[in-house]
């Protein structure tokens, strides 16, 4: 542990400068973090090894998706950076899960890497308060406030000295990580980058606790030698809505190209190969000590755990439009770069395929999320917040979401203020950090429709509705964009009063359109409203019958619908999170002594006084606190004991 000034006594050391905040890493989290800071005013640097890998998409070259396409428009909405950058970069655009239902319809694009990058760093440069720093954070310093140790700087490894009020570590996987391709190992970072070395000693030294984690990247071919009638083209939609608000309501949103994907299938000759030589992968040999992701395994992995499946999807997608590297989705490996080649060559249309950058795992640190507050600020050093991968988590998604709510929170803290988190209810951005503090993770965590118990509610085209306020309030939208989404609101409840009120008497052209539709004429006037709540019946329908006009703004019909349609369910669904709201306010002290408390369980007392929830709420979250527990808890609160305020 080493405070401000003895690092600056050490021989070399020199004080670089004072600020409110450093945030550590600048991928996808380090930037949604330091433009918060930034933005709400304060001062701030960000460092990063290399400023040519600002905000890099190392392994897929995609944005969005199931799940991850929601929280995307969540950061949008907060007034983050991610969705306008992904408008800007996209060069292609889906919509999936369209036929399983509005609740999880889920935007994703394929990414131009480079434009991504480049564009994200052009961007950095011309935000007020921000500075950016090439250069590698070895340490962490701290001083002891009120018995408590308290983050107040830090040092690089050119011993320049940094001083500030909080810390935010967005170390991604460059943390002592190291590559491993069968027998080789390599000291590095993504993409044969340096690694991030003696700062997770630092954490160690804080008492923060440590883990190993893995995850993995596919070969990236030269498109000259694939053969693509071979595979199964997918084109983009041009319909898919902007990820960003912004280009709503008849804001010109940037027009990018629809460049086109493959799919193809593994064969048995994929199979033998691998069987063959899974000796030697490090995936089973004991090389790789970290825990993988369970919800993205590598192919070897595929093969030997789902052995009654005779062959594996694979997706072939550009990396932009300036070049002919291409990324082999679903074929994820740690195989030597011999094997790699049979491997690729195997699959059809890529028998003369030549390899531009080989498959890797990767190992690195991160810590246990359990020890954080949901604020993201460490339990165990004041001021110092972690987001990304280092809490355990995978994607580019989940790592901007934390990105936004620790910097968020790392102005307030220096500020004096509240902590924001929104909770399960409101946001998967709130389930995203609710899980890894109260649950923790054991592998590389995934975001997924099915962990949010709200989804009808948490819908990818209402992330505005749900959490634009929080951004106004919080000082991240300005006014003008605040106004659009009045300006929008306003819309949808004008226009579903008028489907309301408008009533149509039965005539030949209405029972006509119901009839084509598959529904029942009407035998009596029916209101467009009642006609929209038909399983069979869109919006778009209604243009035959409806005579108004002008029709309102993509946006506005689809918001519209949704409503209308799943108005019961959508009215159950707000009973729930009434009920949750209940218990997820009753406060929780962080001083009660769970192990003295009667009637808890020992397994409880346990997980209690390790994760000291901060609310009831996210007692009942913790795996081995059971609803008696709970019971105990309660009756534990209304003695008027275990009451008081989130300070974290």
């Amino acid at each position: 542990m080493t405070t401000l000034s003895e690092a600056l006594s050490r021989e070399g050391a020199y004080k670089a400068g004072d600020f409110d905040v450093l945030i550590v890493g600048a991928g996808h989290a380090g930037c949604e973090a330091a433009c918060a800071v930034a933005g709400l005013g304060l001062s701030c640097v960000l460092f990063n090894l290399h400023l040519d890998s600002v905000a890099n998409l190392p392994c897929n070259p995609s944005i969005g998706g199931t799940a991850k396409g929601q929280l995307v428009r969540e950061i949008d909405a907060l007034g983050g950076l991610m969705g306008k950058m992904a408008d800007m970069c996209s060069i292609q655009t889906r919509m999936l899960n369209r036929s399983k239902g509005p609740a999880v319809f889920s935007p994703r694009a394929q990414i131009d890497r480079t434009r991504y990058s480049r564009k994200m760093k052009e961007y950095l440069e011309h935000v007020e308060n921000l500075h950016i720093r090439q250069a590698e954070i070895t340490e962490l310093l701290v001083d002891i406030e009120d018995g408590r140790s308290a983050v107040c700087g830090a040092i690089t490894r050119s011993k320049a000295v940094y001083g500030a009020s909080a810390v935010i570590v967005c170390s991604g996987t460059y943390m002592d990580a190291r590559i491993v391709m069968g027998e080789v190992i390599i000291p590095s970072g993504p993409d044969a980058s340096f690694p991030s070395v003696g700062l997770s000693e630092s954490l160690v030294c804080l008492g923060i606790p440590i883990r190993r984690f893995k995850t993995g990247t596919p070969v990236r071919l030269n498109a000259r030698g694939v053969d693509f009638s071979k595979m199964d083209r997918q084109d983009g939609e041009d319909d898919m809505p902007p990820f960003s608000f912004e280009y709503e309501m008849n804001r010109e949103r940037p027009i990018r190209p629809q460049m086109p994907c493959w799919n193809l299938w593994t064969t048995p000759e994929t199979r033998e190969i691998i069987e063959e030589n899974l000796h030697r992968s490090p995936l089973f040999g004991g090389t790789i000590e970290g825990t993988g992701p369970r919800y993205c395994p590598s192919i070897e992995d595929k093969f030997v755990k789902f052995k009654e499946k005779e062959r594996h999807q694979v997706f072939v997608e550009p990396m932009g439009e300036d070049t002919c590297e291409l990324y082999l989705q679903g074929m994820s490996t740690s195989m030597p770069e011999d094997v790699q080649v049979r491997m690729v060559r195997s699959l059809p249309g890529l028998e003369n395929a030549h390899i531009q950058r080989s498959a890797y795992a990767i190992e690195y640190d991160c810590i246990d999320p359990t020890s954080l507050f949901p604020s993201l600020e460490s339990r165990h050093v004041s001021g110092l917040f972690t987001a990304g991968q280092i809490n355990g988590s995978s994607g580019y998604e989940e790592a901007a979401a934390q990105g936004l709510i620790a910097g968020i929170n790392a102005a307030r803290y220096v500020e004096g203020l509240a902590p924001f988190v929104p909770d399960r209810s409101e946001a998967y951005i709130g389930v995203l950090i609710d899980d890894l503090v109260t649950k923790g993770t054991g592998e590389p965590y995934r975001m997924m429709t099915s962990r949010a118990e709200y989804r009808l509610f948490l819908r990818q085209d209402n992330a505005d509705e749900r959490l634009t306020l929080y951004g106004y309030e919080l000082g991240l939208i300005n006014g003008e964009r605040y106004q659009q989404f009045l300006n929008k609101s306003d819309a949808i409840r004008r226009e579903i009063k008028r489907l309301n009120e408008t009533y149509l008497s039965p005539s030949e052209t209405l029972n006509a359109l119901v009839l084509r539709l598959g529904s029942t004429p009407p035998s009596s006037g029916v209101s467009l409203a009642d006609l929209l709540r038909r399983p069979q019946i869109h919006y778009s329908d209604l243009a035959e019958v409806d005579v108004a006009c002008p029709r309102p703004e993509p946006a506005v019909a689809f918001a519209v619908e949704v409503r209308i349609k799943y108005e019961g369910y959508l009215k159950l669904e707000k009973d729930r999170i009434e009920k949750f709201k209940a218990l997820e306010h009753k406060a929780l002290s962080q001083n009660i002594p769970y192990e003295k408390i009667e009637g808890l369980r020992i397994e409880a007392r346990q997980k209690l006084s390790v994760i000291r929830p901060v609310s009831i709420g996210q007692a009942s979250r913790i795996s081995g606190v059971s609803p008696a527990d709970i019971a105990v808890l309660l009756v534990y609160l209304r003695s008027g004991k275990g009451g008081g305020h989130y300070d974290g």
